[in-house]
């Protein structure tokens, strides 16, 4: 199965955080499964970190990539293909970050990990 992480879960993913379901949490570590962090979620937390909403151990160039290799995770670009897709989705959901990932899901056969219940709206399929 491929998996694609919201920003949210990779964050609790990488700090061990008991927010994640243990659905989520056994998913993203089983072998059988491509877990995959996007791009707009390592800009998504270079934006916050900035801002000073999001706290972190050390700056986003440094943490994102190596908490993405600590997990084994493999990184997503973000593409035109995608980017454009966002004016075929139905708007539920405000955040283009979270549009976006929604788009790369579709486009590339992906579950997002998520507790969004806004996402699940959309025709990805969704896991927690």
């Amino acid at each position: 199965m491929k998996l694609l992480l919201d920003t949210c879960t990779f964050l609790w993913l990488a700090a061990d955080d008991p927010m994640l379901t243990a659905t989520a949490v056994d998913s993203c570590r089983d072998p059988d499964n491509e877990v995959f962090l996007s791009a707009l979620s390592a800009w998504e937390i270079a934006i916050k970190y900035r801002l000073g909403r999001l706290p972190l151990p050390e700056p986003p160039n440094r943490y994102v990539p190596s908490r993405r290799q600590w997990l084994g995770l493999a990184p997503l670009e973000f593409d035109e293909t995608s980017a454009a897709h966002d004016a075929l989705l139905p708007v539920h959901h405000r955040d283009p970050f979270d549009r976006g990932l929604v788009s790369q899901a579709i486009l590339n056969g992906m579950m997002i990990v998520t507790p969004d219940a806004q996402i699940a709206r959309y025709p990805a399929p969704v896991l927690w």
